[in-house]
């Protein structure tokens, strides 16, 4: 079978790269192994589908702790508000949230999948479910790919849209990586990132399942901050998860040595040392022979009350007015920087995203092909470039996919 355009991978990348290459009237036909497309579409921001960030360029490339430069041509080009203007063209009205997060506005991911099927039907683009064995390259270009099934796809172009390794489930299993390495291509391990964190100590386990709310997170590096953020935690038996965590996961070394890095909780950021002791002071006042489990009720979460008054040495069931000054300066250390051992990650099937991929050394930034292999083009998550959560990882995807889907079109006219 022969085509213009042949798209391995009906995630977000492949989906929003066909459509840009089909607007300018080529013919294309997608390679997606999974049933439906945008598998991966339908679980991001817990089914809601955060599509993107309402921010300017400067602030998307901040958010970009990997491949924010070799991005910058591809924003430029494609933006967080053409992502916007696109998906409300086709139907979808979207909100924007705290954080300039952006969803649909009914608040279903299956809204934006939806669409792009019903955005192919109408430019009547072929999707085959079908898995990619092999490339196949001739006088030293990709004209195109051979099936597990046994079938061969012949294309001006090739574009592989697999996405990571993250997620395996949902056919992310890494397999564009032996694609690109078939070309030539250098491979940036793949490691987890956007990822929840394992640590050492008990008190997490004993706290499991507990979400922390407009607490502060900040993660040290031989005594140097790397990380500073205030939001929300959850505790797992493992150590820590939820939006603070995934993020500053972003920011850590790849197969970092246990204890390098070390957490602080502090989950009383909007009072400073001294106004937490006033008002422990006044607790004291109000209730002297109450015990101390008492007034951690006034500060804490259940669940946390143990944990605190351990690390203090101090029990809770002792009365408050026998609390010398010492032990409130304890308590509110602990209050106020809870600290936290890393030891590692979770592994890469619970990971959000994957960080690494294809060498952006070998992608042309204005087009994502290849440097290597004329007639092969990479879009999203294959591509060693990632961000933060918050829309970022999605608006990565459609804008890689549009500069690839421009470059085909017009490489097509011009054979």
């Amino acid at each position: 079978m022969e085509t213009d355009h042949l798209i391995i991978g009906g995630g977000a990348a492949g989906v929003f790269a066909a459509l840009t290459a089909a607007s300018c009237g080529d013919k294309c036909i997608i390679l997606e192994k999974n049933e439906y497309i945008g598998r991966k579409l339908r679980i991001t921001g817990k089914g809601r589908c955060n599509l993107t960030n309402n921010c300017d360029r400067d602030t998307l490339i901040s958010k970009i702790p990997r491949g924010g430069k070799f991005l910058y041509s591809a924003f430029s080009k494609f933006s967080p508000q053409d992502v916007m203007e696109y998906f409300e063209s086709i139907g979808v009205p979207l909100v924007t949230e705290r954080g300039n997060r952006v969803f649909p506005a009914s608040g279903k991911s299956s809204d934006i999948t939806d669409a792009l099927k019903a955005a192919l039907k109408k430019v009547d683009i072929t999707v085959l479910r079908s898995t990619v064995k092999r490339l196949i390259f001739e006088n030293q270009k990709c004209i195109g790919a051979a099936t597990t099934d046994g079938r061969i796809y012949r294309a001006k172009n090739v574009l592989i849209a697999t996405g990571g390794k993250s997620y395996p489930v949902t056919g992310s299993t890494g397999d564009g990586y032996e694609f690109a390495r078939s070309a030539g291509h250098t491979i940036i391990t793949p490691t987890p990132s956007l990822v929840p964190l394992e640590t050492s100590e008990d008190w997490c386990t004993d706290a499991a399942g507990l979400t922390l709310k407009n607490v502060r997170l900040r993660i040290f590096e031989k005594n140097k901050c790397r990380y500073d953020q205030q939001g929300e935690i959850t505790l797992m038996s493992y150590g820590i998860s939820g939006p603070l965590t995934l993020s500053a996961s972003a920011i850590l070394d790849a197969n970092f040595e246990h204890d390098k890095y070390i957490a602080e909780i502090d989950i009383k950021p909007a009072l400073t040392e001294k106004q937490l002791d006033n008002r422990i002071l006044r607790e004291i006042a109000a209730a002297p022979n109450a015990p101390l489990g008492q007034l951690m009720r006034k500060l804490l979460p259940a669940q946390l009350i143990a944990a605190v008054c351990s690390l203090c040495g101090l029990s809770p069931d002792i009365k408050v007015n026998s609390l010398t000054r010492q032990n409130r300066i304890m308590i509110i250390s602990q209050i106020k920087k809870m600290v936290l051992h890393i030891t590692g990650t979770r592994p890469l099937s619970e990971a959000i995203i994957t960080r690494g991929g294809v060498s952006t050394k070998e992608i042309n930034a204005k087009t994502m092909e290849s440097r290597i292999m004329p007639g092969l083009y990479f879009a999203g998550e294959v591509i060693d470039a990632d961000g933060f959560t918050g829309g970022f990882n999605l608006q990565i995807a459609f804008s890689t996919a549009y500069c690839a889907g421009i470059a085909m079109a017009q490489a097509a006219d011009t054979n």
